[in-house]
């Protein structure tokens, strides 16, 4: 019973390992996309450096 125990954990971390590989990989990917602004999500409100919503003039 107990082989069959520590079967399973080494299993369940294995399986844990290549997960979290994975994820970090991926996390890699996105940190090492070119910054050229395309993902900037700014709103075009605040182009105009007025507050938005306020009234000027």
């Amino acid at each position: 019973m107990k082989d069959s125990r520590q079967d399973r954990l080494k299993l369940a971390l294995r399986e844990n390992l290549k997960r979290r590989k994975s994820q970090a990989r991926g996390r890699e990917d996105v940190a090492s996309e070119p910054a050229d602004g395309s993902l900037d999500h700014g709103s075009a409100d605040d182009a105009g450096g007025n507050e938005p919503g306020k009234v000027t003039g």
